[in-house]
């Protein structure tokens, strides 16, 4: 299935970085700054800081949101917080689940799902409880990778549960990442990882051979949601790296640091993207050949008969969280389209890096209707171009839209939890 253009105008808006809009400085619930900037009329507080190495977020009906850590605090991995009185400031904050670190979380039809690198499990909610009581059962496991190993979660209206399995690899040579080194052709790699698997959200004990490949030739994709109004699934792929200095000859220094495009995909059954043949040119808005398999920096080739995404961003901004705005609270334009949160880039080397921000596509129906807007901003520090990440005061990773229709973001770096609000007309 491959996914075409559908009008001119939605194409010559894929650059534009903001939304025009003046912004508003947040505040934290002290009356301090809440370090990041938003447009103007919404709100962002502090909700919850220090709370360890954050990664995605869950929100429950009730308003309990939860938290996977990359890395257990005290042992435990994840974070429960409530705001039982509704002021906007979290006053239960309980840590639980004696396991390893992860990404992946999810409520879903009563239970609370979490992932490692290499397992999903769940729990039960029973009543209103803030920590499911449920016992844990294990619902996957899958082999461990040395990279792109982050198990992301989202769930259908039919009983299935869509898994991320990241290739651990670059561009599929052997050996990995080495300096001229032609790719593997087919990749062997794609057999068992770079693409979306589908499995049974409800059965126990399942392995890899129980689930089924709904999509391939995704390298990597943090960031994947289940958009229930169109019963589609959506995701954000991390590109490859490195051009410029495996292939220096093809692509300059400036040209590796913004390219490939990170991509913006809606997921079919049986949908192809192309990796690790090809790469998106969000500039060209093409998919090319990728120089392992023979690429010049504007050959198509077999890149022709692969799908496309729906748009595509700067090289390298690392997109780690997608979610769909179909709540009330925020003003009409913001119905039914998409927030993705950019974790930031590493490997933009001699120019800056960037990334850092949440940004808005608007949607009509199942597509965007124009290019995205920079919607939150300023997490790095100063700017939003650090010199490496470990730079960047903050990294935003996670996303949830809370009961109320709040956007919650989640940070990598500090462990905060940001809520936004609109307050204006």
């Amino acid at each position: 299935m491959r996914i075409a253009p559908k009008l001119a105008f939605l194409l010559l808006l894929f650059q534009a970085c903001s939304s025009g809009s003046e912004s508003a400085e947040s505040t934290d619930n002290a009356g301090g700054q809440a370090g990041i900037e938003v447009p103007e009329g919404f709100k962002a507080e502090v909700y919850a800081d220090d709370l360890g190495k954050g990664r995605h977020m869950a929100s429950r009906a009730n308003g309990d949101l939860y938290l996977r850590l990359s890395y257990p605090e005290n042992g435990e991995s994840i974070v429960a917080l409530r705001d039982s009185n509704q002021d906007g400031i979290v006053d239960r904050k309980v840590y639980f689940e004696e396991i390893d670190g992860g990404t992946g979380i999810k409520v879903h039809n009563g239970y609370l799902y979490f992932s490692t690198d290499t397992q999903v499990f769940r729990r039960r909610f029973n009543g209103n409880e803030l920590v499911p009581s449920g016992e844990r059962e294990l619902i996957l496991t899958l082999a461990a990778q040395n990279q792109h190993a982050a198990k992301p979660l989202a769930f259908d209206d039919e009983g299935n549960m869509y898994v991320t399995i990241g290739a651990p690899s670059n561009a599929c040579q052997d050996p990995s990442r080495t300096k001229g080194v032609a790719g593997q052709d087919p990749c062997p790699l794609l057999e068992s990882s770079g693409g979306i698997w589908k499995f049974r959200a409800s059965t126990p004990n399942q392995t890899f051979e129980d689930g089924e490949n709904f999509a391939t030739g995704i390298r990597h994709a943090v960031g994947i949601t289940w958009n229930p109004n169109h019963s589609k699934l959506y995701a954000m792929q991390h590109g490859r790296d490195q051009l410029h200095e495996f292939w220096p000859e093809i692509y300059t220094a400036k040209q590796s640091a913004e390219l490939p495009g990170e991509e913006f995909l809606r997921i079919e059954e049986g949908s192809d993207f192309g990796w690790p043949y090809c790469y998106y040119d969000w500039q060209k808005r093409v998919k090319l050949l990728n120089p392992e398999y023979g690429g010049t920096g504007d050959s198509i080739g077999r890149c022709g008969n692969v799908d496309l995404p729906l748009m595509g961003f700067p090289g390298h901004w690392a997109p780690n969280a997608i979610e769909f705005y179909n709540q009330d609270q925020f003003p009409v334009n913001y119905k039914g389209g998409a927030f993705i949160a950019f974790h930031g880039s590493w490997n933009r080397a001699p120019f800056p890096q960037e990334g850092y921000r949440v940004v808005f596509v608007p949607f009509s129906g199942p597509d965007p209707i124009s290019g995205y807007q920079s919607f939150a901003t300023g997490f790095s520090g100063l700017n939003d171009q650090p010199e490496s990440p470990a730079s960047a005061k903050y990294r935003p990773c996670g996303l949830a839209v809370g009961s109320k229709g709040s956007l919650f973001i989640s940070d990598s770096q500090e462990g905060r939890i940001w809520r936004i609000s609109y307050e204006g007309n």
